[in-house]
């Protein structure tokens, strides 16, 4: 089983996550924000990943540190769970719709973390949550992650959908390019013979 967990703890917050990329998408999260944990909830459940998350933050300031430091964790967690890389498929591309919202993410498992995301809200909030930190989410989890993920919202109009959107893009895209290839099971794929660098 390809699993990992990961402890972080700072001065702003203490976070614990669990993941099994070979799960069936039981999600147990618990951060202190609720739309948040939706998001992390459908990842979960679209991706067929076991994710845990248990998070304590300074919610009294607000809500960034507590999202950013889930991201850094989660990415570190499923590329310590992916190890080597052997076998999986790689590559994904696929196209969200939620209502009236159409988003694409396309993943690239590389081991070169680039974020592209070109998603616009019309509203600064989702109940409490502040949109911007979709943005500030994908970003940690790119980066930790060593992914190369291209996020972009082709229309839209409610925000809620738009964030819907992309986490369920994201959670997709996971889901197939993290599956073992049964015709390249034990390869890496890559012509150079590894990923990252």
């Amino acid at each position: 089983m390809r699993t990992a967990s990961i402890k972080r703890k700072t001065k702003e917050t203490d976070i614990e996550v669990a993941v099994n990329l070979d799960g069936t998408g039981v999600s147990k999260v618990s951060t202190g924000i609720g739309f948040f944990d939706h998001m992390l909830d459908l990842l979960a459940r679209h991706s067929r990943i076991d994710i845990t998350v248990k998070a304590d933050g300074d919610l009294h300031v607000d809500h960034h540190h507590t999202t950013e430091d889930v991201g850094i964790a989660l990415g570190q967690a499923v590329k310590q769970a992916l190890g080597t890389m052997a076998g999986i498929t790689r590559y994904a591309s696929i196209h969200m719709p939620m209502d009236e919202t159409l988003s694409r993410v396309v993943i690239d498992i590389s081991g070169r973390p680039v974020l592209v995301f070109k998603v616009d809200f019309p509203r600064d909030k989702v109940g409490q949550f502040d949109t911007e930190l979709v943005r500030e989410w994908f970003n940690a989890f790119t980066i930790n992650a060593g992914v190369t993920l291209h996020v972009e919202t082709l229309y839209g109009e409610n925000s809620h959908h738009i964030a819907e959107s992309c986490f369920k893009g994201l959670a997709r895209a996971l889901r197939a390019a993290v599956a073992i290839d049964p015709r390249a099971a034990g390869e890496v794929p890559s012509t150079k013979g590894q990923l990252g660098g």
